[in-house]
C-alpha cells in the first residue's frame, strides 16, 4: 500500500502555520544558544502533532505520543516531575487510546476523524475524574518537592481535561489544551529566567496556543461540516 504524504492535505493557511511555527522554534533555539537537542526535537514534533490534530488526522494522534516521551524526559532533567508524571503517565497512556478511538471511528471512510458530542454523563466522569488525579498528584508532586508547585499542579488539571477530551473526539480539546499552553508558558519562563536554553520552549508553547485555537476552529468547522452532510 502507497503511502500519501499527510502534509499535502494541508491547507494553505495550515502550512504556513506549521511553518511559521517550525521557522520561530528554530529561530529561538539558535538565538538561545543552547545544545539541548532534546528541546528543539520536542517542539518540533509537537508542533507537527498539533497541525494533523487540528485536522483531525491519527497521525497527529501518533505524534503527540513521541512528543509525551521526548517532554516528559526534558521535564524530568529541570525538576518539573509534575510535567514529567502527567506526560509520561497520562498524556501518553491517553493518547495511545485515543488512536485507538480515532482509527475506528474515520469520518465516511476518510482520514478525518468524526466529531463527537460529550454526553452529560462523560462530562461528569471526566470532572471527577480531573479533580481526583489533581488532588493525588498534589500531594505526590508536593513530596518531591516539585519546582513550582502550584503551577504544576494546574498543569495536571488542563492535560487531564485536554487528553480526555480528545479521546472523546471533542472540539473542546483544544480549549482545554489551549489553557494548559497558558500555564507552560509560565511554567517555562520561570525555567529561561534560570537558564535561556529553555527559551525555546516557551516559543514552542506559544505556537502551540496558536495552533490549538485554530484547532478548536477547525473542529468546530468539521462538525458542523460532518453534520450538514
Amino acid at each position: 500500500m502507497k503511502l500519501k504524504n499527510p502534509f499535502k492535505d494541508l491547507t494553505k493557511f495550515e502550512l504556513s502555520l506549521w511553518l511559521t511555527s517550525i521557522i520561530v522554534i528554530i529561530v529561538s533555539f539558535a538565538v538561545s544558544g543552547g545544545d539541548d537537542v532534546l528541546t528543539i526535537i520536542a517542539s518540533l514534533i509537537g508542533v507537527t502533532a498539533l497541525i494533523f490534530v487540528a485536522k483531525g488526522y491519527v497521525i497527529g494522534q501518533v505524534l503527540t505520543v513521541v512528543f509525551a516521551v521526548f517532554y516528559g524526559i526534558i521535564s524530568y532533567f529541570f525538576r518539573y516531575y509534575g510535567e514529567m508524571i502527567t506526560y509520561l503517565c497520562m498524556t501518553a497512556p491517553i493518547a495511545v487510546m485515543a488512536v485507538i478511538s480515532w482509527i475506528k471511528n474515520p469520518y465516511e471512510g476518510t482520514k478525518e476523524v468524526k466529531v463527537s458530542h460529550v454526553t452529560k454523563k462523560q462530562v461528569l466522569v471526566m470532572a471527577t475524574l480531573a479533580i481526583v488525579t489533581t488532588i493525588i498528584f498534589y500531594f505526590i508532586l508536593k513530596a518531591m518537592n516539585n519546582a513550582n508547585l502550584l503551577f504544576s499542579t494546574i498543569s495536571i488539571t488542563t492535560s487531564f481535561l485536554a487528553s480526555y477530551l480528545t479521546f472523546l473526539r471533542s472540539p473542546y480539546y483544544a480549549v482545554a489544551y489551549s489553557a494548559n499552553d497558558v500555564v507552560l508558558i509560565v511554567l517555562w519562563t520561570m525555567a529561561t529566567l534560570e537558564d535561556r536554553s529553555y527559551l525555546p520552549m516557551i516559543l514552542c508553547f506559544v505556537m502551540f496556543l496558536i495552533n490549538d485555537m485554530y484547532g478548536f476552529f477547525n473542529w468546530r468547522r468539521m462538525r458542523i461540516r460532518q453534520e450538514n452532510i
